[in-house]
C-alpha cells in the first residue's frame, strides 16, 4: 500500500508539473502580446508626432472635413492652406488655416494670427486664397472663421451677435485642439466688419494679446446713419434699428467701451474711406490712446481694408516686438 501510495504521489506531482509547463507558453504569449500592443501604440504616437502640422491628425467630433486647398501657386513655397469645418453652438462652421512651410520644417509650435473678415452674409466671404497672403506677410500661422450664415457655414449672420461665438470657439480650438499653435502672443486682425468681431472678442477673451484693425467698424450707430444700404443690412442681421434696441448696437461698438480694451492696437484707415468713415477710427483712437498702446496709420486716399506695401514692414515689426 505504501508503494502504491508513493507512485500515486509521484504521478500527481508529474501531472502538476506538466500542467504548469502547458500553461507557461500562454502566459508568455500574453506578456509578449502586451509588449507588442505597447510598442504599436508607441509607434502610432511617434508617427502622429512625426509631423505636428499634419492636419489629418486633428480630425475629431469637433473638427472635421479637413482638406488641403489650392491657395494660389505663388504661395506654394511659403505656406500650406487647409479648409475645415468645426462646431459652434451645434452649427457647422467653415474655417481656414494657413501654415508657413518654415514651421513645418522645424516642427516647433508657431505663433498665430486670427483673421476676422469683413462683409455680411455672403459678401466678403473667405476664399481658398484669402489666408495665404496674410500668412506670407506675417510669417505666422493664420486661422480664420467663415462665421455662421456665410460661405457654407450653417446658421444666420447676426453681425457680431451670437456669431461672435464662432470666433471664440475657434480660439478655444487653437488653445486646446491644435497643439502646434503657441498661444503666448495670439493676435487678431479685423478688417472692416471684422472690427465688430475683433474688438468685442478682445473685450471678452483675455487670450487675445494684440489687435490689428484695417478700416475697422467700431461704431454701428454711425455706420447705420452714414449709409442707406447699411440701414438695411443692420436691420436684417441684428433684427432691430438703433432706436429699437440701442443696447444691441452698443455692445458691438468699441467706441462706447474703449477703456475696456487694455491690449496694444495697430490701426490703418484711409481718410476718404466711403464704406467705413474715417471718423470711426479717429474717435476710437482718441479713446484708446488713454487706456492702451495704440497706433493709427492713415492714408489720404479712399482705399478700404488695405495696407500699403510700404507699410508691410510696420506690421512685421509690430508683430515681432517683445
Amino acid at each position: 500500500m505504501k508503494k502504491s501510495r508513493m507512485i500515486s504521489i509521484v504521478l500527481t506531482v508529474i501531472l502538476a508539473l506538466l500542467s504548469l509547463a502547458a500553461c507557461q507558453p500562454e502566459k508568455n504569449s500574453q506578456a509578449e502580446s502586451a509588449v507588442q500592443t505597447e510598442a504599436t501604440t508607441e509607434a502610432t504616437t511617434k508617427a502622429e508626432e512625426s509631423n505636428i502640422y499634419e492636419m489629418e491628425n486633428y480630425k475629431s467630433s469637433e473638427v472635421f472635413d479637413i482638406v488641403k486647398v489650392n491657395q494660389g501657386g505663388k504661395y506654394d513655397k511659403i505656406c500650406t492652406t487647409y479648409k475645415f469645418n468645426y462646431l459652434s453652438d451645434g452649427l457647422k462652421i467653415e474655417g481656414y488655416i494657413s501654415i508657413p512651410l518654415s514651421l513645418e520644417k522645424t516642427q516647433k509650435p508657431g505663433k498665430c494670427v486670427m483673421f476676422n473678415h469683413g462683409g455680411n452674409r455672403q459678401m466678403g466671404k473667405l476664399e481658398n486664397s484669402t489666408t495665404a497672403p496674410i500668412c506670407a506677410l506675417c510669417d505666422r500661422i493664420v486661422i480664420a472663421s467663415q462665421y455662421r450664415g456665410c460661405g457654407a457655414s450653417e446658421g444666420e449672420d447676426h453681425f457680431g451677435g451670437d456669431d461672435l461665438n464662432d470666433v471664440i470657439k475657434l480660439i478655444d480650438l487653437c488653445e486646446k485642439h491644435f497643439s502646434f499653435i503657441d498661444m503666448d502672443d495670439f493676435c487678431v486682425i479685423g478688417v472692416s466688419r471684422g472690427g465688430v468681431m475683433t474688438y468685442p472678442a478682445a473685450r471678452k477673451d483675455s487670450r487675445i494679446k494684440r489687435i490689428i484693425a484695417l478700416s475697422g467698424v467700431c461704431d454701428l450707430f454711425e455706420a447705420y446713419e452714414a449709409r442707406d444700404d447699411m440701414k438695411t443690412v443692420l436691420k436684417e442681421t441684428i433684427g432691430f434699428t438703433p432706436e429699437e434696441k440701442p443696447e444691441e448696437y452698443e455692445k458691438r461698438s468699441a467706441v462706447y467701451w474703449a477703456d475696456e480694451i487694455k491690449i496694444p492696437v495697430l490701426m490703418f484707415h484711409a481718410k476718404q474711406d466711403k464704406r467705413v468713415p474715417y471718423s470711426q477710427a479717429e474717435n476710437l483712437y482718441t479713446k484708446l490712446k488713454d487706456s492702451t498702446d495704440c497706433t493709427l496709420i492713415t492714408y489720404d486716399d479712399d482705399s478700404h481694408s488695405e495696407v500699403k506695401p510700404e507699410d508691410y514692414q510696420i506690421i512685421r515689426d509690430w508683430l515681432n516686438q517683445k
